[in-house]
């Protein structure tokens, strides 16, 4: 698989639908803007919210076995996709860059 980075670009909280509808979390993302994390496999990187990751995956799959433009021109770089979890309170947009397998090791 050629390895994909996962960078997280943007968190954005909707304070006034949290505020509506749901019920208070202790911990409800534990992630950061600019967090990255590497996929070499088809298994999930440590660390990177389990949510996240089955929304990711496809898209990690299909950049990590070469595919390229995956929106249809929509993306500068055909290497890429910008994803987002599922999370409607706080969506958390993911750059996906497949990388040169020599990424691997940096």
């Amino acid at each position: 698989m050629i390895p994909v980075r996962i960078t997280i670009r943007r968190i954005v909280c909707h304070r006034d639908l949290m505020a509506e509808y749901e019920n208070p979390l202790p911990n409800p993302c534990p992630h950061r803007e600019g967090e990255v994390f590497l996929a070499t496999t088809a298994e999930k990187p440590e660390g990177l919210c389990e949510s996240a990751w089955q929304t990711l995956f496809p898209f990690v799959l299909a950049l990590g076995s070469g595919g390229t433009g995956l929106y249809d021109g929509w993306m500068k770089n055909p290497r890429t996709a910008l994803v987002s979890c599922n999370d409607g309170f706080r969506p958390v947009s993911f750059l996906l860059e497949a990388l040169p397998a020599s990424a691997e090791n940096t």
